[in-house]
C-alpha cells in the first residue's frame, strides 16, 4: 500500500492528515472597533508614591521626612476622594507608617530625655 500524502483519508492512518495547502480564502472586513477613542491615560500617583518613600525613609532621618510624608498622604487621601488621582493604598500606607515611625521617634526621644534626667538627679545625691 503507497501512502499519498495529499489524501486525508486513508485506510489504515489512525492521526489523520493536516488538509493539503490550498489558497487562502478571500480576507474578510476588519472588525469595527467601539469608536469611544483613546483610552484614558492613567492618573498620576505621585503624592501617594511620596507620601509612602517619605514616611519610610523617615526611620533613617528621625521621624523629619516623616512628616512630610504625612502631609503628602494627606494631600493625596483628598485628591483621590475627588477623583484627580490614583493609588489609595500607597496614601494610606503612607499615612499610616508616617504616623507609626513619628510616635515611634517621640517615645524613644522621651525615653532617652528620662534616662538623662534619672541619671542627673542620680549624681545630685
Amino acid at each position: 500500500m503507497t501512502y499519498d500524502p495529499y489524501n486525508p483519508k486513508q485506510p489504515g492512518d489512525p492521526y489523520g492528515q493536516q488538509q493539503p495547502y490550498g489558497q487562502p480564502g478571500p480576507y474578510g472586513q476588519q472588525p469595527m472597533y467601539g469608536g469611544y477613542g483613546y483610552p484614558a491615560a492613567p492618573k498620576p500617583q505621585t503624592n501617594a508614591i511620596l507620601a509612602l518613600v517619605l514616611s519610610c525613609v523617615g526611620l533613617a532621618t528621625c521621624g523629619v521626612t516623616a512628616i512630610a510624608g504625612v502631609i503628602f498622604g494627606h494631600i493625596a487621601m483628598g485628591r483621590i476622594k475627588r477623583g484627580e488621582e490614583d493609588g489609595r493604598g500607597m496614601a494610606l500606607a503612607g499615612v499610616i507608617i508616617g504616623y507609626v515611625v513619628i510616635v515611634g521617634w517621640l517615645l524613644y526621644l522621651a525615653i532617652i530625655i528620662i534616662a538623662i534626667i534619672a541619671a542627673a538627679n542620680q549624681g545630685i545625691r
